[in-house]
């Protein structure tokens, strides 16, 4: 059975619960549509540190509360976006909420179980693995409410293509991503029933990759986005360096050896650990 969350589910935007090696985050919200709000946002930011720095973690899921939204966004009645000290603040010091801005080693899997809008898209765009309910939509209102989008669609267009972030972020709220289309275009990789389906569906995913060597993962998963950040020389070449930096590390040896002798591999969560 999984946990029970960590704290009061009404008191809580953000519960935490854990199964094994597997750590659920749900953004608990849903009178507001899981909107993003102060509160939220500082427990997200704590809910990724935990989930770093916790060794007995090896995945991570993130969903949202209910059936209908998975985030709608900020919820600007409480972050007041565009005033205040954001405006001299760079972007990594003012957004640390997804796992890619928290800079989350370990495999990340979002569960989008209803609308995704605006800020929503930051979970889909930085997770690893997406999966989603058939009736899902995706949008952006931005620029419906006379604001810029300027970062959500940018993940957007290394995931779907420029043209689906063009669409999504210029038509505004007039426009939904069905879940089918996000599918066939790379947006979403596994699509299921209904949100319930869905959750298990990465559940399920999370703990298979869970199994796996927590090092190999991590620097996998370092590999594959420098593809996103980088030429395609240099980003060859910096994986060629993660990869022969992992020769050292006890999993090397221990996945062959227990391949061979038929058994499950005693894997080391240490990332500094030599053999």
């Amino acid at each position: 059975m999984p946990a029970l969350p960590d704290r009061d589910a009404q008191a809580d935007p953000v519960l935490f619960e854990t199964e094994e090696a597997v750590a659920v985050l749900t953004l608990n919200r849903p009178d507001r549509g899981n909107a993003l709000c102060p509160a939220m946002l500082v427990a997200l930011e704590r809910a990724w540190a935990r989930v770093e720095s916790d060794p007995a973690i090896r995945v991570a899921v993130v969903t949202g509360a209910g059936e209908r939204h998975f985030c709608t966004g900020a919820d600007v009645e409480t972050l007041r976006v565009g005033v205040g000290g954001l405006q001299n603040r760079g972007y990594a010091a003012a957004n640390r909420f997804s796992p890619r801005m928290a800079h989350v080693s370990k495999p990340v899997i979002c569960v989008v179980n209803g609308l995704c809008n605006a800020g929503g898209l930051h979970f889909v765009a930085d997770s690893d693995i997406v999966v989603a309910s058939r009736t899902s939509q995706f949008m952006d209102s931005h620029v419906s409410v006379g604001q810029v989008s300027a970062l959500e669609t940018q993940g957007v267009a290394r995931r779907a293509g420029v043209g689906a972030a063009l669409l999504m972020a210029l038509a505004g709220r007039e426009y939904r991503m069905s879940a089918k289309r996000a599918h066939d275009l790379g947006l979403v990789d596994i699509l299921e029933d209904d949100a319930v389906s869905a959750l298990a569906r990465a559940r399920a995913l999370a703990t298979l990759i869970a199994a796996n060597s927590p090092q190999a993962l991590a620097l996998t998963k370092r590999a594959i986005w420098a593809t996103t950040e980088m030429n395609d020389r240099a980003a060859s070449e910096y994986a060629w360096e993660l990869l022969k930096s992992h020769w050292t590390h006890p999993d090397f040896e221990e996945g062959p050896k227990a391949f061979a002798e038929k058994r499950a591999p005693r894997w080391d969560p240490d990332p500094n650990a030599r053999r």
